[in-house]
């Protein structure tokens, strides 16, 4: 299975490095000098980490064949993606994968159904589950604990506290 690890932003300096916004809770592994990144669209690569490093708080990584400004423009925007067993999960209970979540029916707390999962979106701010209602309307809820306490891989399910306005906002 495919899983997109991060996205190339815009060029960082005139020598071919690119801001890169991680979509992993290991960057330092998926981003180590040596690993090859697979990319969508695929034309664009492989692509070699050659270094990695922080700087502000931004991910600064330069990719072998990759010597200056022009070339690391030409990548932005590209996914860089891996491949990862389909039935492995993280060591972290409250963490999972995208392709985890998508499918799962989400119920409130109390049981009711809610919906389907159709998306998980990773804002600046936080993610953010895209809930396809029984009517086909989608609301988004922030994928936070206190708006989804609960994760059930094994139900296929997430709970949702159904505050006001969260599930049917034009209410």
């Amino acid at each position: 299975m495919e899983l997109s690890v991060g996205r190339i932003g815009r060029a960082h300096g005139i020598r071919g490095d690119v801001l890169v916004e991680p979509r992993t809770d290991d960057p330092g592994s998926r981003f180590a000098p040596g690993v090859v990144l697979r990319t969508d669209p695929a034309a664009t690569g492989p692509l070699t980490v050659e270094s990695a490093r922080w700087q502000s708080g931004r991910l600064v990584v330069r990719f072998a064949g990759v010597d200056d400004r022009s070339a690391a423009e030409a990548l932005r925007g590209t996914l860089l993606v891996v491949d990862i067993d389909e039935h492995e999960s993280l060591d972290d209970p409250d963490e999972f994968y995208d392709h985890q979540l998508v499918g799962l029916a989400a119920v409130t707390v109390a049981g009711d159904p809610v919906g389907t999962v159709s998306d998980v979106l990773h804002l600046p701010a936080q993610d953010v589950l895209a809930i396809t209602r029984p009517d086909g309307r989608e609301v988004l809820v922030p994928f936070v604990s206190e708006l989804v306490p609960a994760v059930d891989l094994d139900a296929g399910q997430v709970q949702v506290e159904p505050i006001g306005g969260l599930l049917d906002p034009e209410d």
